[in-house]
């Protein structure tokens, strides 16, 4: 039965190559938009911004605010 199975599970490897692949890509983005360096490089690209003038007080807190949330999001799935 092994045998049979390998047989007729080739023509779906490729799938599962993919699968895999999408989910590596998935969670090395994760990784990235999650990892403090990231959200430490959008606030001081956001303050950057905010001293060039290119961004109102209003604007700059929402732009923050969505970084930490993202933080804060990471941090509720890890508890899970």
């Amino acid at each position: 039965m092994g045998v049979l199975s390998v047989l007729l599970g080739l023509p779906l490897a490729p799938v599962r190559v993919v699968i895999k692949v999408g989910e590596l890509i998935q969670q090395q983005v994760e990784e990235e938009l999650y990892h403090p360096a990231s959200a430490r490089r959008d606030l001081e690209q956001i303050e950057d911004e905010r001293r060039r003038g290119e961004l109102s007080g209003d604007e700059e807190a929402r732009l923050q605010q969505q970084v930490l949330d993202r933080m804060t999001e990471e941090a509720d799935e890890k508890e899970r």
